[in-house]
């Protein structure tokens, strides 16, 4: 009902790609004192955004009237991505997750992969993307080493996508979903915002996609970013979506939660998939937070809501030392607060807008 129909026999990816990821496992680096900070979180995550041009304008993403583009000498370059995500690993960076805007939209996305796919060390190699031009792609991104796809897709319902995303594109992310799901792409989420009185009525039909398919469905509160016209009354508590669906499924339980984990998982028995909670908004995740970003003008941002960057694509071009910049790295860590601010301060704050962060 969800999905065009699933074929028995999946497409192949490339066996020295596993063999090499196995060896990346092995290879894999202790955090450096450069990427801990003053609260002993050490981080081995790094998303990186890749482009802050997207196919779509989603509503809690962007401004409706767009946001102002840098000419593209301000973004970083492909051998810029691949030296920041080189420098990272050195010091114990195992996953690496590329965004944007919308990543599939550069057009050297695959080179971007396949250099990542090179650097020892590097567990995982991650995108997410909204999908409208994902499944041509996907194939040579599988092989390529890609471990894990985040899936943005909001609504079932073709209308109710145009009015979310100011686009059309339903039928196109459906068949990037499928697509991935035939290549046996190792983890597949997709990523639902939840927003009052928009979606809320399609909860039900995104838990059954978690009956019949081995994805993880994930609920994310709506969270205030600049132009997306954020309301508290907008936001749904993670813990009602949870009732709501425990009404159906009294047996939904808790995952253990492993350490690093943005969602709250749950497993239905006899269901092929998860359901997890992305609880930004009501109940935070700081304390064992394991990740960075890089903004697609290569500023080091610490924490989504947090306005402290500083700039490595500078002193890259500036031909700064390798170490000099581990030590601006570290100080920069350093200086990550215990946690972000709260729901009250936080429609208060002045942020960029979620697609020139990589959110």
């Amino acid at each position: 009902m969800f999905l065009r129909r699933l074929y028995s026999t999946s497409l192949r990816t490339v066996s020295e790609s596993n063999a090499r990821r196995w060896a990346a496992i092995k290879n894999a680096k202790p955090i450096s004192h450069f990427l801990t900070d003053n609260y002993n979180r050490k981080h081995d995550y790094l998303r990186i955004s890749i482009t802050e041009r997207c196919n779509l304008r989603c509503m809690y993403c962007m401004p409706e009237e767009g946001v102002p583009l840098q000419p593209d000498s301000q973004i970083l370059s492909t051998d810029e991505i691949i030296q920041i995500a080189k420098m990272f690993v050195s010091q114990g960076v195992k996953k690496i997750r590329l965004t944007g805007g919308e990543p599939t939209v550069r057009k050297d996305i695959l080179e971007i992969m396949d250099r990542l796919n090179q650097i020892e060390g590097l567990k995982e190699i991650c995108i997410t993307s909204n999908g409208i031009a994902l499944h041509r792609k996907l194939p040579k991104l599988a092989q390529s080493g890609l471990t894990s796809l985040n899936l943005s897709l909001d609504t079932l319902v073709e209308g109710k996508f145009t009015l979310i995303t100011r686009r059309n594109g339903l039928k196109n992310v459906m068949k990037s979903l499928e697509t991935a799901l035939q290549l046996g792409i190792p983890k597949v989420k997709l990523n639902i915002v939840v927003v009052k009185g928009l979606n809320d009525d399609e909860i039900m039909n995104f838990v059954k996609l978690a009956q019949f398919y081995p994805l993880e469905v994930r609920f994310i509160e709506y969270m205030p970013f600049d132009g997306n016209k954020w309301e508290l009354e907008k936001v749904m508590n993670y813990q009602d979506i949870i009732k709501l669906i425990r009404e159906t499924h009294p047996t939904i339980e808790r995952v253990a939660h492993k350490h690093g984990e943005t969602s709250k998982t749950y497993q239905i028995p006899g269901f092929k998939g998860k359901l997890g909670f992305i609880t930004s908004m009501t109940d935070d995740f700081c304390k064992d937070c394991t990740r960075l970003r890089i903004t697609s003008d290569g500023n080091l941002k610490v924490c989504l809501f947090g306005n402290d960057e500083v700039s490595l694509r500078d002193l890259i071009r500036s031909n700064v030392d390798e170490d000099e910049i581990l030590q601006v790295i570290g100080k920069t860590v350093k200086n990550k607060k215990e946690k972000h601010a709260g729901l009250d301060e936080l429609p208060k704050m002045a942020n960029r807008p979620m697609i020139l962060i990589g959110g």
